[in-house]
């Protein structure tokens, strides 16, 4: 997927959850927004260089949009709105065998399985095989070699693994995509130490058939991209 163009700067300080600010390369300090709901942990220090969007729509509050920071291993993706599109856009492209042989793909669909009702990423039909529910989470946080989710307490993660379980029991497909968006990290596993709930719970619907991909976003000049797959740790 294209990114649009984008600026070199390093990061001051981010602060009040969306605001970052930021000093661009020619000594200019900007205010930009942090599309980010996470706590960002070991995503951003002081001084780290950035790459930001710029917006010319006057209807913004804020023109610039903090995109990756470099925490020495290269870029990390903090833009969580960019990473479903580069996932939908592999999984149309066939890039991701596991979810191949669809000629359909939707993109955030409303599903009620059982009482458990969820906006959904995607969901894949007209293909030989059951419909699959395709629900995706942006991954940054970096523990020694190992990546995990989610970095705060997600009541709102729980209520998809419920509703893709429910799904799986009906017959149908229910896959969780972890996008790793950073480069470090070997392996892929839940966060049982910030949201204990949660880690419980993805082993529970993962036994239950609720099926699991941990696949890597590359980061490259202008482009972000699907790499390959990272393996998954209980």
């Amino acid at each position: 997927m294209q990114l649009p163009p984008l600026t070199d700067g390093h990061i001051v300080r981010r602060y009040k959850r969306f605001l970052a600010d930021v000093v661009l390369a020619d000594g200019t300090e900007v205010t930009a927004h942090c599309p980010n709901t996470g706590a960002m942990t070991g995503c951003w220090k002081a001084g780290a260089p950035v790459q930001l969007s710029h917006s010319d729509n006057p209807k913004r509050k804020l023109a610039w949009t903090l995109e990756r920071v470099d925490m020495g291993a290269g870029w990390v993706g903090v833009n969580t709105h960019r990473v479903n599109p580069v996932i939908a856009e592999a999984i149309a492209a066939g890039r991701v065998a596991e979810l191949r042989g669809y000629r359909r793909l939707r993109r955030e669909v409303t599903v009620d399985a059982g009482g458990h009702k969820s906006r959904l990423d995607v969901v894949l039909d007209e293909g030989d095989g059951c419909d699959a529910y395709v629900e995706i989470k942006c991954v940054t946080l970096l523990d020694g070699d190992v990546l995990r989710f989610p970095d705060a307490v997600s009541a709102r993660g729980l209520r998809h693994l419920d509703t893709l379980a429910a799904l799986v029991a009906q017959g149908r497909r229910g896959v969780m995509v972890y996008a790793l968006n950073r480069p470090e990290g070997e392996v892929f596993s839940p966060a049982d130490a910030v949201d204990p709930a949660y880690g419980r719970r993805l082993r529970e619907v993962a036994a239950a058939g609720v099926e699991l991909l941990a696949l890597r976003i590359e980061h490259v000049q202008q482009e972000m991209r699907v790499g390959p797959g990272v393996p998954i740790a209980f």
